[in-house]
């Protein structure tokens, strides 16, 4: 029996997967020829733990003539292998919380490139002219031009956007710096940037507006990520036996306008570990952040299953005026469920969760945020998921009714989202939606939006919140037939109205009506 190839996690270096073939490697170097062969400067977002890392080195690997490296592999034979590039490589591997800092850490890493290179440059406290000189200097010892490859290229603004200021600091750190590529051309071969968001060019790249966009160019949304052909070719071994539907359910769903692809953070986790589906790369980080802006903002979290928005709105951002949803969407959390033309032109994308790992472990996030409920979250969503199955409307209105109950008072001093209308439907969307159940916020008819359309194997709630009306929830689902959507299906139809007293902060009425 041959032994299966080791996983490799947590390694991002190409040379260390490649050196002894002993590690599983997923090809990507026909993606990387067309590359480099159709243009010199380029950037890529992706989310966290996405494989950018391992693109980069593998970039480096490339154009330093490795050969040995990559035997094999679809570029080898039409890569010319005789001529070599010296590589600049800026990595922000490191932690910089200050002004202070980061100065330090651009010129650590100026200064590795230094010895590395075998190059001697005057230091100075710019790093712009620090970097042009190592540019200059490196073409002229090597007699060819420069190869300038960025990793996390936006790690001193991101790490910093709980302190605007700080952030702004290092936005003009790091236009000092990558402004100097531009006036480099001369001496440039090839320039690669990439990170987890792109901030609108004025704000970071100013000057530099010759770098391609590659983040949702079709032809390389699948460059980082794993695909279906991957995960049923290279990882065929490792999966042998895995349920492949849920596999696809619960890692597969980000599309950059391309084929999807899986998290490789994710897949790689999931093998070594037994196969066993847990929520392996939303634990690698926190979205408190986001979180902080949800309440900031008041956001009324249904939008999320419903979001639609122009590319121009998730392309970018700028750090003076930080938006919720580029961020969800640049950081992973969210992701393109569709497109479809605008009516003024354009593209309008519909966002939503890609996959059931983000759904689970991001509405649980909500939950906590929203209710501060810790150990009685587990017992309430048991009981929400039991009660939908059974049918049984009066213990799902005392469920519901103790869960509001055991929301701590401080919560709503707290918590400024707890004072508008959106909250108490908020809270029953992310309980729900945590469930994993197939579920549409603000679901369309003929006869206009139903707040929550829930759908089972074996029934189909249609539900619909007021707050202070005086009991009419029910009655503006009859009178607006929203139930003909759905009937027909040899399903029974629970019509649910909730109203909610904004004093008791609880359910003041549910009423229910069963159809068919």
């Amino acid at each position: 029996m041959t032994a299966l190839k080791k996983l490799p996690i947590g390694i991002q270096t190409f040379e260390k997967i490649r050196a002894d073939h002993a590690y599983l490697y997923v090809d990507k170097t026909a993606l990387i020829h067309q590359l480099v062969t159709e243009g010199e400067y380029y950037f890529l977002a992706r989310p966290r733990r996405f494989g950018k890392s391992l693109l980069v080195s593998t970039l480096q690997a490339l154009f330093e003539g490795r050969k040995e490296l990559f035997s094999g592999l679809a570029i080898e034979p039409v890569w010319d292998w005789t001529t070599r590039y010296p590589v600049i490589k800026i990595s922000f591997g490191g932690v910089a919380r200050d002004l202070l800092e980061m100065k330090s850490l651009v010129a650590a890493i100026l200064r590795s490139n230094q010895q590395r290179l075998g190059i001697e440059c005057h230091e100075t406290p710019s790093g712009g002219v620090w970097l042009k000189e190592l540019i200059e200097q490196t073409r002229q010892k090597y007699g060819q031009k420069v190869v300038i490859l960025v990793d996390e290229y936006d790690k001193l603004i991101v790490d910093n956007l709980d302190q605007p200021d700080v952030a702004s600091q290092g936005r003009e750190v790091l236009r000092d710096l990558y402004t100097t590529i531009k006036d480099s051309d001369e001496h440039v071969k090839f320039a690669f940037l990439t990170g987890v968001s792109k901030f609108s060019k004025v704000s970071v790249f100013s000057g530099l507006n010759n770098l391609k966009d590659i983040s949702l160019d079709p032809r390389y949304a699948t460059l980082c990520g794993y695909t279906q052909h991957d995960l049923e070719t290279t990882f065929a071994a490792h999966l042998q036996g895995a349920d492949m539907a849920q596999v696809r359910q619960w890692y597969n769903g980000y599309n950059f306008l391309g084929e999807r692809v899986y998290n490789p953070f994710d897949i790689l986790l999931f093998c070594d570990s037994g196969q066993r589906f847990k929520n392996y790369w939303f634990a690698t980080g926190t979205p408190s952040f986001l979180i902080k802006l949800i309440r900031q903002n008041n956001f009324y979290l249904p939008q999320l299953d419903r979001l639609e928005v122009s590319e121009g709105l998730i392309d970018s951002f700028d750090i003076d005026n930080l938006q919720l949803v580029p961020l969800l969407f640049q950081t992973g959390y969210l992701s393109i469920k569709s497109v479809q033309p605008s009516l003024r032109g354009g593209q309008l994308f519909r966002l939503g969760f890609p996959n059931r790992e983000v759904l689970l472990s991001f509405t649980d996030v909500l939950i906590h945020f929203l209710t501060e409920h810790q150990s009685e979250r587990i017992r309430f969503q048991e009981q929400l998921y039991a009660l939908l199955q059974a049918g049984d409307m009066a213990q799902l209105r005392d469920c519901l009714k103790a869960l509001f109950a055991a929301i701590p008072y401080n919560n709503y001093v707290n918590n400024t989202i707890s004072s508008y209308e959106g909250y108490y439907a908020s809270v029953i969307y992310a309980y729900l939606a945590s469930l994993g159940l197939d579920l549409t916020a603000e679901d369309v008819t003929s006869k206009g939006r139903i707040d929550l359309s829930l759908r089972l194997d074996n029934a189909i709630y249609l539900i619909e919140f007021k707050v202070d009306g005086g009991g009419k929830a029910l009655e503006q689902i009859r009178q607006r037939n929203y139930q003909q959507k759905y009937q027909g299906q040899g399903k029974p139809i629970y019509l649910i109205g909730i109203d909610f007293d904004s004093a008791e902060r609880n359910l003041a009425e549910f009423a229910w009506e069963q159809l068919g």
